[in-house]
């Protein structure tokens, strides 16, 4: 941690409001970009600053954040603000967590997932350097409207005010300076200004920007630091906002990983979750989307028209329009096109699963081949076994699920049906078209079908005038009766 910032005193996360216009029974802090919750970029850039204290100030929906937080953040203090009345009202019920303690307290909000902890660490640093009592997040808008305004002093150095949009004179509205909501706080002084406010103002509600004024009142410092980057500043208010600040995190995850030697060809269709792993010169074709705790190794090349769901793919593999979850692919080994890998799914080195191939806690060794066709549930392939196209793994019963086992160097033919509990050993061929339900032995045959038998004539006792019959008289069906 960084000398400069480390230590504050404490951190309030403000997650209390309603979110109403995400029209949605899921809080607002818990909807999603690249694959986490808007409320865990906030503890993830509070905790940057290593704070003695990290209140998170819970209302609307609070069983649900609460429920979060304690999966993603048990060790936060949770603080409930009872009615919504503003921001003043939000971090006061965040102060009664922190009595007694005194330094610097950082003010943040919950919906605003671009804001780095590097940005916070940015604004500590200034609030240390200039000794104010309140510093100011903020950053500058062509089309400010619906912001605070930060007003200035006549000398431009230090912040006077902020001053709500439905407050704002025509003069203050032109101002395009707008408050980004994220503050650095003397401990002292934000308890004073917060016992100062009042519900005097368009909205009737106890604005935290009050505090400013305040501070300013009693003679003390008050800067703003600008940021450059805008998104950092912009919160989710809606599903619009959320798809906007979703597409722009991909686009900065991207970035990263391209600049780190991954190759994308077409960023515009390619997603990747905030917590996926790529090596260097990984490839992503278009229309892959890489979610939850994927890896993947060096050289290997993923798409076009692919999710991977908490996957790990090694060295060199091929994954091609496949959809996978849970499972791992390994070293040289190839997968698809429109494979189906389901949890439990182990492909070992130079393996294959390929064409319109479903597995589920499947585990199939070393250069064994599931090419086509195929349902493989609850097996294990042995190294280099062979599976015809066709071939169904018959785990279920009805009531209970069984493996089978296919042993080393195994072949089962085409249209087989293997039924478990069963074990075919290494070595042994199975006949296509059979359906096995008894063990087969090293070097064994099995063949479980029934014997064929031709019927001479059937097609012109019982097809007599029809095209097939005519086709046969032709090719020399002479017989003209059937069978008897």
């Amino acid at each position: 941690m960084d000398e400069q910032v480390a230590g504050v005193a404490g951190v309030v996360v403000l997650a209390a409001g309603a979110g109403t216009r995400m029209k949605s029974r899921t809080s607002k802090l818990l909807h999603q970009i690249a694959g986490r919750s808007l409320l865990s970029y906030a503890i993830r850039a509070a905790e940057h600053l290593d704070p003695e204290h990290l209140v998170v100030v819970v209302g609307h929906e609070r069983e649900q954040i609460e429920e979060h937080l304690a999966d993603i953040a048990p060790q936060v203090t949770i603080a409930v603000q009872e009615q919504q009345n503003g921001t003043g009202d939000a971090v006061r019920s965040g102060l009664e967590q922190l009595a007694g303690v005194d330094g610097e307290i950082v003010v943040t909000y919950g919906d605003v997932p671009l804001l780095t902890g590097e940005t916070l660490a940015e604004l500590v640093g200034v609030h240390r350097a200039n000794g104010d009592a309140v510093t100011v997040l903020s950053t500058v808008l062509e089309e400010p409207f619906g912001y605070g305004r930060i007003v200035r002093d006549s000398d431009g150095d230090q912040v006077a005010a902020i001053v709500e949009q439905k407050d704002a004179t025509p003069a203050q509205a032109a101002i395009t300076e707008i408050n980004a909501g994220i503050y650095v706080f003397d401990a002292e002084i934000l308890r004073d200004g917060l016992a100062s406010l009042t519900t005097d103002n368009a909205q009737g509600e106890l604005y935290l920007t009050d505090v400013v004024k305040f501070a300013r009142g009693e003679g003390r410092d008050v800067h703003s630091h600008i940021l450059d980057d805008r998104w950092q500043a912009e919160g989710v208010n809606d599903r619009v906002q959320l798809a906007a600040l979703g597409q722009e995190a991909n686009r900065r995850l991207l970035e990263k990983w391209m600049r780190a030697g991954v190759t994308i060809l077409d960023p515009a269709s390619t997603w990747v979750h905030d917590t996926v792993d790529l090596a260097p010169d990984v490839t992503l074709l278009p229309g892959t989307s890489l979610e939850g705790a994927t890896s993947v190794a060096s050289g290997a090349t993923i798409g076009p028209d692919t999710t991977l769901i908490d996957v790990e793919v090694r060295e060199d593999a091929s994954v091609v329009r496949t959809h996978g979850s849970l499972a791992i692919i390994g070293v040289r080994a190839s997968v698809g096109p429109f494979a189906y890998l389901r949890p439990g799914t182990e492909l070992s080195e130079d393996g294959k699963i390929g064409t319109f191939v479903e597995t589920k806690n499947a585990k199939i060794g070393p250069g064994a081949k599931v090419p086509h066709l195929t349902y493989a549930g609850d097996v294990e392939i042995g190294e280099s076994a062979n599976i015809g196209a066709g071939t169904i793994f018959a785990n279920y019963d009805g009531v209970t699920k069984s493996k089978s086992v296919i042993g080393k160097a195994s072949f089962v033919g085409s249209n087989s049906v293997i039924v478990a509990p069963v074990e075919v050993a290494d070595g042994a061929y199975v006949a296509a078209g059979s359906a096995i339900t008894e063990p087969v032995g090293p070097g064994e045959l099995a063949v479980a079908r029934g014997r064929q038998r031709n019927i001479p004539g059937w097609v012109a006792k019982r097809r007599e005038g029809t095209k097939t019959h005519q086709a046969a008289a032709e090719a020399g069906d002479n017989e003209g009766t059937a069978e008897q």
